[in-house]
């Protein structure tokens, strides 16, 4: 009886969750524009899509700055994390207390202080802003990804490959981010994927002339769901629910080996 009161419960949580999503997935296909009344399968919502230029003009911004991002993140937070591991207990237990911060603060307070930085500092807003926040809080997330693989490491490893004559750069090279390379792929797709669907901080660090396909939503919404907004939707679900497998695979082979 506990073994199909669990069960139920569980499939109540799943139905709540990604019925409305299945929901929205259909009506991308329907030819009419009420929601309300199945006018017959269409891909005319899709077509619509692809050639509206501001649309495209979003998927453009999207795309380029969840990949910039993406790399430029990856980069400092596996030099971050490196650097972080060679410190004593006591400053690294310090500065993974900083690292966590971000990642626990809600999006719209990161999303204001940003926002409020570059008002400070007189910074136009628009694409290089809104990157330059994306890399901000993609970077913990790399952190976070590569320091279990350096913990597994053999501390003695960087060492012996001097001693051995290799330079700083060649050990590191060589020696330290072969071991790290599973950590640093997970960091890369994760910071992707949360880049790709973030609203609240793109919201607040860019300029209404560049919009991502998320504040592109927001600011369609607000005149009214269009079939085309049902499309794209669906779209990005299906996009994300991809990476989101394809970092689940590598996090659990990683944790296997």
């Amino acid at each position: 009886m506990t073994r199909i009161f669990k069960r139920g419960y569980l499939a109540l949580i799943l139905l709540f969750l990604y019925v409305p999503i299945i929901v929205l997935i259909i009506q991308s296909f329907n030819a009419g524009v009420s929601r309300a009344r199945w006018a017959g399968f269409s891909l005319k919502w899709y077509v619509d899509l692809f050639k509206s230029p501001a649309i495209m003009n979003a998927l453009y911004i999207t795309v380029t700055i969840a990949l910039l991002s993406a790399v430029i993140a990856t980069i400092i937070g596996t030099a971050a994390a490196i650097g972080i591991h060679a410190m004593q207990k006591r400053p690294q237990a310090f500065m993974m207390t900083l690292t966590n911060i971000p990642m626990t603060m809600p999006d719209i307070v990161t999303g204001i202080s940003l926002m409020l930085l570059f008002i400070f500092t007189q910074v136009k807003r628009g694409y290089i802003t809104m990157l330059a926040a994306h890399i901000t809080f993609n970077i913990p997330y790399v952190i976070l990804s590569v320091m279990p693989k350096l913990k597994q490491m053999n501390k003695f490893s960087y060492e012996a490959a001097l001693d051995l004559g290799a330079t700083p750069g060649y050990a590191l090279r060589k020696v330290i981010l072969p071991f790290v390379m599973p950590g640093v792929i997970t960091g890369a797709l994760l910071s992707f994927t949360l880049s790709l669907d973030d609203f609240t901080i793109s919201y607040f660090t860019t300029s209404p002339l560049v919009q991502n396909l998320s504040t592109l939503i927001y600011s369609e919404a607000r005149k009214g769901i269009k079939p085309t907004m049902n499309a794209l939707s669906a779209l990005m679900f299906v996009a994300l629910l991809i990476l989101l497998l394809a970092v689940n695979r590598r996090v659990s082979k990683t944790q296997e080996v």
